[in-house]
């Protein structure tokens, strides 16, 4: 894992488009945070300058790096967000990061029997596919999990195809791929890769999250995951992002926002 510093700067907007009904990705000229970040991290974004409206940053996950910086999905729900979706090519934003920790991936690069599973729901899929990008880069194979409530909702699956990740399907309304949930799909996959060295990484919803801890527990797989949570500041000074672990309460954007799945105290953690 890279040792980086986080930094505020400001970055030129390169693009800004509508990927799917309320998700967007920007991208932005920041070629030396593309260099120093791990998959997994995450940075606190300021939509405005000189006003305190909205008073706080969007802390939004590291999606993807380009040849000219990197990306962040994001979907529109709150002001904050519906600022950010109304700048355009040519204008700035203010980051800090890169913050928080990254996922783990010494041991599985070093195995040339690795297999990673990655698990996205909804836009959970935003910090796996930067990963899905450096693993495929060490030639490690991926095989993708992309769960949405309907076809509108699915992201990332052109961009995961094209770099060489295996993309599997499912839909809570049946309208693409699997009817049923994503982690239907994952259980099913693990116990037909009985041979396989599966590390398992996984993005979304707590229901979503709390299921993948169990399949991987039952089938005894190593997973990692990425917690969302309300934060404020990033960095661990205002302890609003605090969850239940088996070692105490820990914050998100300073401990995490990735955890092995079996720290989580999962039966205290809503």
């Amino acid at each position: 894992m890279k040792k980086n510093k986080k930094k505020i700067d400001d970055y030129k907007i390169i693009a800004n488009i509508k990927i799917a009904p309320d998700y967007y990705e920007i991208e932005l000229a920041a070629i030396e945070l593309s260099k120093k970040f791990n998959p997994g991290q995450f940075v606190q974004v300021q939509v405005q300058e000189n006003t305190t409206d909205p008073f706080l940053r969007i802390p939004l996950a590291i999606h993807a790096t380009s040849s000219k910086g990197i990306k962040l999905l994001y979907k529109a729900v709150g002001r904050g967000t519906e600022i950010l979706s109304q700048k355009e090519k040519g204008g700035s934003v203010n980051l800090l990061g890169p913050l928080g920790n990254g996922f783990t991936t010494d041991q599985v690069i070093k195995n040339k029997k690795a297999v990673a599973f990655i698990v996205g729901g909804g836009h959970g899929i935003a910090p796996l596919y930067s990963l899905a990008q450096f693993l495929r880069q060490n030639k490690i194979p991926v095989e993708s999990f992309v769960g949405a409530g309907s076809c509108e909702e699915i992201l990332c699956e052109t961009n995961l195809k094209k770099c060489g990740v295996e993309v599997c399907l499912a839909t809570e309304n049946g309208t693409k791929g699997h009817r049923g949930f994503v982690t239907e799909l994952l259980e099913k996959s693990i116990k037909n890769n009985k041979e396989k060295e599966i590390t398992v990484f996984a993005c979304g919803p707590r229901p979503m999250l709390k299921e993948v801890v169990r399949i991987c527990k039952k089938e005894n797989v190593p997973a990692q995951v990425s917690l969302d949570a309300y934060m404020a500041c990033g960095i661990g000074a205002c302890k609003g992002c605090a969850i239940a672990t088996k070692e105490g309460y820990k914050l998100v954007c300073k401990d995490g926002p990735i955890f092995d799945a079996q720290e989580i105290d999962w039966e205290n953690e809503s």
